[in-house]
């Protein structure tokens, strides 16, 4: 196994959470009258945002909608490191550690605000990128 194969299923994986995260769109489940009351009260109460005025739920729909983005921006960005890695591995090991900070924060986030599919996907693409910085090596191509 490689830092570039590491990274191409982090890629995946994230592709995959970015999917999942869409699909779920818009995020809240509405099944009786007091997440209905709730949902109605998010888009209803308007307040002035530098300037702007909002709804929460704009704010709320809006924050889904930039994950995706991100989530999207970071399949794409780890699936371009997997093909620099074929080349010199190690000179990416401090973009690999800093994807997999921030991925493992996500994975706490997700376990203590959402709940176990978020929580496994982002420990997932976490443990990707600790093996794929783990098998980076500096100055040496990876052999694939």
């Amino acid at each position: 196994m490689t830092a570039t194969l590491w990274l191409r299923i982090a890629a995946l994986v994230t592709l995959l959470h970015c999917a999942g995260h869409t699909m779920g769109m818009p995020w809240t489940p509405a099944t009786g009258p007091q997440e209905t009351a709730v949902i109605d009260a998010m888009k209803s109460v308007r307040f002035d945002a530098l300037g702007s005025e909002r709804t929460y739920w704009q704010f709320y729909f809006g924050f889904g909608l930039i994950i995706s983005v991100y989530l999207a921006v970071q399949s794409v960005v780890l699936w371009l490191m997997a093909g620099l890695a074929k080349r010199d591995s190690g000179r990416l090991r401090p973009i690999v550690a800093a994807f997999f900070i921030a991925s493992a924060l996500n994975a706490v986030l997700a376990w203590k605000f959402f709940f176990s599919v978020a929580f496994f996907m982002t420990t997932a693409v976490s443990l990707s990128l600790a093996l794929a910085f783990a098998l980076a090596r500096s100055g040496e191509p990876d052999k694939t």
